[in-house]
């Protein structure tokens, strides 16, 4: 499967640097320009499925090279314009000129991510307007109890447009897959589906991430009257559960200079936490969280729908050979019948990542218990001897200084095992990259950028 072209161009080389490895990490192929003459020489070699385009650098700015390709009929990819000073009225040239974006520096993570993933799913190349690419979703697998009235929970919680969601479960039980399927089975379908990192906020940066700028449009706004899911709610910070509860109460929220911000979305929210327990805490509000809870969904650990490993067994491989091109390979009963008997503690991203492992490593097309057995026993040593480390955590410090020095020794440990990968790292202990990186750096640890 080809990855998107991102082509950055930007005369700071720390801004090219760290937009490359975010975005790199994210899984788009990414090439560098740090003047307009550089830009014209990466598009002559290739056509990028999108351009970050900063305004302001040397011998000629950014909006004059959007005017060039643009008045040359070579607009054929989407830009967004990139700025440390802009104004309202550079902006507004930038859009006429046929930018789909634009952002401000200092970059937001989240909000560049969010716009990148936007312009090149949403671009039309004929110049009309921009038509979302349907995008299709893995199918809630199996044929359990639970996983039929999951699908029939989905379908109602569809049904009502409007209604707050709140999908709670173990981490890796496909939370965000059910948000996705209750978006695509409703009303909303044609509407923007938008997921936030609720640990991307910050009480500093949550109005400007939720309600944007008189520039650039925030989370509120670019949900339309889509869905905004919210992934990791108890993460959420208390500026901007207070700005959530305006919005939903209001119909809109209003910034520091009085703008309103309309909201219209519906909110689909995950959790692994136990909500009751932080509201009694006094860390989330309570009138938030029973707007946000009307109806709940329950997503269940696999362990406790073993019936349906087999099912995952076989979806996941087929995806994995077509995706990433790995070899075909079939689980014999007994080898299934292992694997249904595994507690699995990571869910579904474990038994993906123990797929993968099996269907690069292996060399028949069956895979046999023995192949299984063998590991599971590579894993169950390396479970003792991390079991046995000494881990000296101090236990005098309040809960949430605990809970950060856990993570940096949890961390740090299982970055040794993994000899520094990063790629690796993302899958030994479930977290997407890019949230990686921040958990990273948040705990102390400086990891270099080792890819697999």
């Amino acid at each position: 499967m080809s990855q998107s072209l991102v082509l950055v161009v930007d005369d700071e080389p720390d801004i090219r640097d760290l937009v490359r490895e975010i975005l790199e990490d994210e899984g788009y192929a990414v090439v560098v320009a740090e003047d307009v003459k550089n830009a014209r020489e990466a598009i002559e070699e290739r056509l990028p499925d999108l351009v970050l385009l900063d305004i302001w650098m040397p011998e000629q700015d950014g909006v004059s090279l959007l005017k060039e390709w643009r008045d040359a009929g070579r607009l054929k990819f989407p830009v967004v314009m990139i700025s440390g000073h802009g104004t309202v009225e550079t902006a507004v040239e930038a859009t006429r000129l046929g930018a789909v974006d634009f952002i401000e520096k200092p970059l937001s993570l989240a909000r560049l991510l969010l716009s990148v993933e936007k312009a090149i799913g949403n671009f039309a190349p004929e110049g009309g307007q921009a038509a979302a690419v349907e995008k299709q979703l893995p199918p809630i697998v199996g044929n359990s109890n639970y996983a039929r009235e999951l699908r029939a929970t989905i379908e109602k919680s569809a049904a009502n447009k409007d209604a707050g969601i709140l999908v709670q479960g173990e981490r890796a039980t496909g939370k965000m897959l059910v948000a996705q399927h209750i978006h695509n089975a409703s009303a909303r379908a044609v509407e923007p589906f938008v997921a936030l990192r609720s640990d991307s906020l910050s009480d500093a940066n949550a109005v400007r991430e939720l309600l944007g700028t008189e520039n650039s449009a925030g989370y509120l706004e670019s949900a339309g009257a889509g869905t905004l899911c919210l992934i990791d709610l108890e993460e959420l910070p208390a500026a901007a559960q207070l700005i959530l509860l305006e919005a939903l109460q209001n119909g809109a929220a209003r910034r520091a200079n009085g703008d309103s911000v309309p909201f219209n979305a519906r909110i689909v929210a995950n959790t692994s936490a136990d909500m009751s327990a932080l509201i009694a805490q006094g860390e989330f509000n309570e009138t938030l969280f029973y707007r946000l809870a009307v109806l709940v969904v329950n997503t269940l650990p696999v362990r406790e729908h073993r019936e349906d490993v087999p099912a995952l067994l076989a979806f996941y491989v087929d995806r994995l050979v077509e995706q990433d091109g790995l070899p075909y390979r079939h689980f014999s009963v007994a080898a299934q019948n292992a694997l249904r008997n595994m507690d699995w503690p990571g869910n579904v991203l474990e038994l993906i990542n123990f797929v993968q492992r099996l269907l690069i490593l292996g060399s028949s097309v069956e895979i046999d218990q023995s192949e299984v057995d063998k590991l599971n026993g590579i894993d169950r040593e390396r479970s003792y001897e991390m079991a046995g480390d000494t881990m000296k955590l101090p236990l005098d410090l309040p809960l949430r200084e605990a809970r950060t020095e856990f993570e940096r020794l949890y961390l740090q440990r299982q970055l040794e095992h993994v000899d520094g990968n990063i790629v690796e790292l993302a899958r030994v202990v479930g977290m997407e990259r890019t949230h990686l990186y921040r958990k990273l750096r948040s705990v102390g640890i400086q990891a270099g950028r080792k890819r697999g």
